[in-house]
């Protein structure tokens, strides 16, 4: 593994966390991913299993945890099956976890084999009244290859019909979006990471260079820090940054441009988010300029309104209010067409300069788990994003800090991270 090896402290409390929500004698069971194909005999790294991750700190294909708090021996109440090894896996694959490596990454004591899978699972779901399976429930994904839960859930409830089934994902949200201590330190690391890769670019950025080779240049010091790309990164110049999800990364920057960027650092699979726009040639124009500090404004006025007991709806209509206002002033809308009253939210006047969510969850994944519906609450990490999109004059702002909720006001995350326009000028400058 690339990052510094992690207190066990943190997956210990984790599982603990999650043992006081399961029922009473309740086995649940996770699944590590698969590891991902491409084409003919090709695969990618796999993706490490955030749940898995966050209650066991293990990244490795075909592992899987079960979790019996109520089983009648005590060694079987957290079990951890591994891929076991040998002489021809280590050639071909390289080093595996052994079982002494589990133990001090988990915490847990009894790590076993797959191979003893069988018998162990048997046993456990025979004496289990009620069974947690667990599968991808995020709002926003399109669930449309087969997973390795899936097959599991199939094969399990086949074989075993009679028993109570139970979503798991509902607890894993509702543990994962509290971030711990060491949690937010990581967060703060993969931060970290990005600060300095936005740096570099910054200062490497001038008219003529390419698009993909500003993402080359997050890479280099992502890699060299221990981290890697959180998500596909969007470097759009020019009218590109009006494409949300603009990913081909392949065009000339040109002078007089902004030069939208969306990248975030991994590190210990947690995550950062980030979005600067900044000048292609290092000067702000003026309307540029007034274009971003208004989105700036935004920034600090929503960033202040995350605090705990307020819903995520109510905080992205005053975050549209505040964009609509901001319109108003750069000669976007009137006053008149802001104030109009509409039955759907979708149909507000503002939706045609700022369509997207303010902000979202952030931790394991980059859109994390939790639930929406429920009010903030300290411990949660929240990405800021508002932004402003004119086509019209081939021109977006997005702005984006990750920040962390408490009961005495937000923290910044990425406050060390330059986004005052003197700022990006100066750091450009250099």
């Amino acid at each position: 593994m690339r990052h510094a090896a992690i207190d066990p402290a943190l997956f210990i409390e984790n599982r603990a966390r999650l043992r006081q929500l399961l029922l009473p004698g309740s086995l649940a069971i996770v699944n590590a991913n698969d590891i991902p194909p491409t084409n003919s005999d090709g695969t990618r790294r796999l993706v490490a299993n955030s749940d898995l991750f966050h209650l066991t700190g293990v990244a490795q294909e075909e592992s899987m945890l079960l979790l019996f708090p109520d089983a009648e021996d005590e060694r079987q109440r957290e079990i951890l099956f591994l891929r076991e090894t040998s002489d021809l896996i280590a050639v071909w694959e390289g080093h595996k976890l052994t079982k002494d490596e589990a133990r001090a990454v988990s915490g847990i004591q009894n790590i076993q084999w797959l191979s003893d899978l069988p018998r162990t699972l048997h046993r456990l779901a025979c004496e289990a009244e009620h069974v947690y399976l667990n599968s991808n429930e995020h709002k926003r994904a399109e669930v449309v290859v087969e997973s390795r839960d899936a097959r599991f859930i199939r094969w399990f409830q086949r074989e075993y019909p009679l028993h109570s089934y139970h979503r798991l994902a509902r607890l894993m949200h509702r543990i994962r979006v509290v971030k711990s201590p060491t949690e937010v330190a990581l967060l703060q690391e993969a931060c970290n990471i990005t600060r300095a890769a936005f740096e570099r670019v910054a200062r490497f950025v001038q008219p003529g260079v390419n698009e993909c080779d500003v993402e080359a240049e997050f890479a280099h010091e992502f890699t060299r820090r221990r981290g890697d790309f959180a998500y596909n990164p969007i470097i759009a110049s020019g009218r590109n940054a009006c494409v949300l999800h603009y990913i081909d990364n392949d065009q000339p920057c040109q002078d007089g441009d902004l030069l939208l960027i969306d990248v975030g650092a991994s590190y210990a699979n947690y995550n950062a988010d980030l979005t600067r726009t900044i000048p292609v040639n290092g000067r702000f124009t003026a309307r540029q300029r007034q274009v971003y500090e208004a989105v700036l404004r935004i920034l600090r006025a929503s960033t202040a309104g995350l605090t705990p007991g307020k819903k995520w709806r109510q905080w992205q209509a005053e975050a549209e209010d505040l964009v609509a206002n901001e319109c108003v002033g750069l000669g976007l809308l009137t006053q008149a067409q802001i104030s109009v009253t509409v039955d759907d939210p979708a149909r507000k006047a503002v939706k045609k300069y700022f369509m997207h969510g303010n902000g979202h969850p952030l931790g394991l994944d980059v859109h994390d788990v939790g639930f929406l519906s429920e009010p903030f609450a300290p411990g949660w990490v929240m990405t800021v994003e508002p932004a402003i999109y004119i086509p019209a004059e081939n021109m977006a702002v997005r702005l984006e800090n990750d920040v962390l909720i408490t009961d005495n006001g937000v923290v910044d995350l990425m406050a060390d991270i330059p986004i005052e326009p003197d700022d990006i000028e100066r750091l450009m400058a250099r």
